[in-house]
């Protein structure tokens, strides 16, 4: 394990230490009042709300740094996905070059086979002119052939018969045995050229080997350090909600007090105080967020829209892929993968209920009625954006299925998949309508 995986874990557990502390000293508060419904609330002390503080920014400070080191996995294993592909294309036009060189030497070999092969015919076909003309009587050595000649006419004929097949023999053999050696000349060359492709396509292969390991041990630094960071998550929410409880405790004291000193109060101050109160818990309901200009949505096509995009749970995230017909490969890092991506999951989704959406997220935001998070409804779609005061900064979008839940085509390298809600960096809500 590294050094800096080490301290990571060793900070995350000093956070489990100390939220499991302040858990129980919260435990004490909530327990230890009395069973009487007049009895007052315990109010913690400055100690213990101090150390669920700290408990919070611990666990806020390990979620940061471990979210920075996953930023920067990724980045590695972005360029490690980058460097993969290059060896790819290095070693499919190495492998072009061997195949050439090998059809190459291929055409040698045959070349020089058929050199060797009419050099053998060529001195066959000499041997038999040899002993036809010794049948015949002009090829025997050559004092006897001119010696026994019938006459001068006979003599000076069979003299020009045996230059004629010397000339021959030595002509057709010069010849051919030339063509051999320059078959078996391109034969060795052709083959240094195989040799030579060979080590080099063996050299791409290596480098395709070794960044097709990188990628993969990218792949699980980020896994890790992913994995990391959503422990780190729950414990910094736990903390949260420590703390809270705690503040909470003290807000029951602070405003049991306030109750009891206001008693003999006059009816109408005991009034004003309800109204407060009321207005108080009117404004502690969470952002209303932008307010709703969509009328009620169709059920059935809400119905249909869900149930088209579960038939595709599980299926890959393919940077824009995804069509009016289904699934389709995507571009770019996810070239070949065969999916969708955020919002060609649900522009395909309406379009199976009849209902035309744009195809990308801003567009869908921008175009559709507005849908305050207080009346988001089964069906809605809902928005993240970098900056939720600028609607140019939205990169994702999900189908609202209510009870908290959502589902969505989440990001390259995962799967469509039905997930929780999740309110930060959201900015609305839309509610596609025929």
């Amino acid at each position: 394990m590294s050094t800096q995986a080490t301290t990571r874990r060793r900070a995350g557990n000093r956070v489990a230490r100390r939220l499991a502390g302040v858990v129980a000293a919260a435990a004490v508060c909530l327990v230890a009042a009395p069973g009487t419904a007049t009895a007052a609330p315990t109010n913690p002390s400055d100690v213990q709300i101090s150390q669920a503080q700290q408990a919070q920014a611990a666990a806020a400070q390990q979620v940061g740094t471990i979210s920075a080191a996953l930023a920067g996995a990724q980045a590695e294993l972005d360029a490690a996905r980058a460097e993969s592909a290059i060896a790819l294309d290095t070693f499919q036009g190495k492998q072009a070059e061997y195949d050439a060189a090998q059809a190459t030497a291929d055409e040698a070999a045959a070349t020089a086979q058929r050199a060797r092969d009419d050099l053998a015919a060529a001195r066959a076909d000499i041997a038999a002119f040899a002993r036809r003309s010794y049948v015949q009587g002009s090829t025997s050595p050559t004092l006897e052939a001119l010696m026994t000649a019938g006459g001068p006419a006979q003599m000076v004929e069979r003299a020009a018969l045996l230059e004629a097949a010397g000339s021959h023999h030595g002509d057709v053999v010069v010849l051919v045995t030339a063509a051999e050696q320059q078959a078996t000349a391109a034969d060795a060359a052709a083959q240094t050229a195989l040799g030579q492709a060979a080590t080099l396509k063996q050299e791409a292969a290596d480098a395709l080997a070794i960044a097709e390991a990188l990628e993969v041990t990218s792949r699980q630094n980020a896994a890790g350090l992913a994995a990391q960071q959503a422990s780190m998550q729950q414990q910094l929410q736990q903390a949260q909600q420590t703390l809270l409880g705690l503040e909470g405790a003290r807000a029951a004291a602070e405003q049991y007090a306030a109750q009891q000193a206001a008693a003999a109060a006059k009816a109408a101050a005991d009034q004003q105080a309800a109204q407060q109160a009321a207005q108080h818990a009117v404004s502690s309901g969470g952002s209303a967020g932008a307010t709703t200009t969509a009328g009620a949505g169709s059920s059935s096509a809400v119905e249909t829209a869900i149930a088209a995009a579960r038939e595709y749970l599980g299926t890959d995230y393919a940077w824009g892929g995804g069509s009016l017909r289904g699934p389709s490969a995507g571009w770019g890092i996810d070239a070949g993968v065969v999916g969708f991506d955020c919002s060609g999951l649900t522009r395909f989704a309406y379009a199976q209920a009849g209902i035309t959406i744009p195809r990308n997220s801003s567009a869908q935001y921008s175009s559709l009625p507005k849908v305050s998070r207080s009346d988001l409804q089964r069906g809605d779609l809902v928005f993240w954006a970098t900056n939720t005061s600028r609607p140019s900064t939205i990169h994702h979008v999900a189908i609202y299925l209510g009870s908290g839940q959502i589902l969505e085509a989440p990001e390259s390298g995962s799967a469509v998949r039905v997930t929780s809600m999740r309110w930060g960096g959201f900015i609305g809500g839309v509610r596609p309508i025929a």
